[in-house]
């Protein structure tokens, strides 16, 4: 057999000498400096100069990056990375799941890189602490789950960082917005209307809020609260991004989302964006809205819009004892605009609907403005209230 350019057929025993030289030489090479090593020893073998530069990011990656999920970390195609376990790595590729032929020799090696990506942001996990949230220096969120916890193994979740931002006229361009939606949204965040993104997991929420972001006037002072910061706000002179911490190996040292948001509204914030509510920072979420904080942005885990405003409900009575017509009527006079986003099963991301919330009166008082008919998102109404409009625009 040929083995000139096939790294698989090349002896194991070659590939752990040029590991062991690597090692000896106690300080970190670059790729070109791992290829000369190979190119100098591989001189007894009958290895191309094509296979020598496979081996060379193979090792390469194996030592100083993350081993065989780097290719799929460099390819900007892939939005996400799923390891379930030793022998099932899946991508998704432009909106479709593929499974890989990618496997790890063993537990160790798959370990190693976990190690890896969580020492590099100071976190620890293993089988006392199972599951971590983190990220990788480009941004991209990773979730890990470790054994008792993952009855198949490890499990790795990597959602890989868009350096391409999504812009609102992007997604005019993509069919995603109309020309005149596109427009009515961008006077809706100039005009300072708090407006809540609603969506399913990978819907695309946090890509639409960055969207967003980008049409808030420079001069003014923003805060951004999130769990694993994520929001790039690069028009903004005058930003904050603050980042929630989670609890120590002894559950304590945590500072909360709303803990976070008390925080913020005692720093003279013009809007403050929330990553994504949960919990028993809705209440806080709405206080915020409420309390002269116009222009502020958040999002949240829903089938609908209608059903967004129930599970907002939900959150703020589990934190606290309040009657429910006095919670939804601080949802109906807080909350302005309502948007929610959609993945079909071909993995395309759409807004679904752009409602209005007018207010709360022995019910939700819900405005359509657009709805999606089609594959096409149609006008429904006019804006109702357009006091904000008068104010700032």
């Amino acid at each position: 057999m040929d083995i000139r350019n096939d790294t698989r057929t090349i002896d194991e025993a070659f590939k752990t000498l040029i590991k062991s030289k690597i090692l000896s030489m106690k300080q970190s090479l670059e790729i070109t400096d791992v290829e000369a090593l190979i190119y100098e020893e591989s001189k007894e073998y009958l290895i191309g100069i094509e296979a020598c530069k496979l081996l060379a990011r193979e090792i390469f990656d194996e030592m100083y990056r993350l081993g065989i999920i780097q290719k799929y970390l460099d390819d900007d195609t892939i939005n996400e990375i799923m390891i379930n376990g030793l022998d099932n790595i899946i991508i998704e590729k432009q909106g479709v799941m593929i499974r890989t032929d990618e496997t790890f020799d063993n537990l160790e090696n798959l370990n190693n890189i976990i190690q890896r990506m969580v020492s590099a942001v100071n976190r620890r996990v293993n089988a006392s602490s199972p599951i971590v949230d983190c990220k990788l220096s480009d941004g991209s969120r990773i979730n890990i789950v470790l054994p008792p916890i993952a009855v198949n193994g490890p499990v790795v979740t990597i959602r890989k960082f868009q350096e391409k931002a999504f812009t609102l006229d992007r997604y005019e361009k993509e069919g995603i917005l109309t020309a005149d939606s596109n427009q009515l949204i961008q006077k809706l965040i100039r005009c300072k209307y708090n407006i809540f993104v609603s969506g399913g997991t990978s819907s695309g929420k946090t890509t639409f809020l960055n969207a967003l972001s980008d049409h808030i006037p420079a001069i003014e002072r923003i805060i951004t609260i999130e769990d694993s910061a994520e929001l790039k706000l690069s028009n903004i002179i005058n930003l904050v991004s603050l980042e929630t911490r989670h609890s120590n190996l002894e559950g304590s040292l945590e500072i909360s989302m709303a803990h976070l948001i008390r925080c913020a509204l005692r720093m003279r914030p013009d809007r403050i964006i929330i990553g994504e509510i949960r919990g028993e920072e809705a209440l806080d979420m709405i206080h915020a809205m409420n309390t002269g904080h116009d222009g502020s942005l958040s999002t949240g885990h829903a089938n609908s819009s209608k059903d967004m405003l129930s599970r907002i409900e939900l959150m703020v009575l589990s934190n606290m004892e309040l009657p429910i017509d006095v919670v939804r009527k601080l949802i109906g006079s807080s909350i302005d605009i309502l948007i929610h986003l959609e993945r079909n099963l071909n993995g395309k991301r759409y807004i679904k609907e752009i409602y209005e919330l007018l207010d709360y009166d022995e019910s939700y008082k819900l405005n359509c403005l657009y709805q999606l008919d089609k594959h096409k998102l149609l006008k429904q109404n006019e804006l109702i209230n357009k006091k904000k409009m008068r104010l700032y625009g």
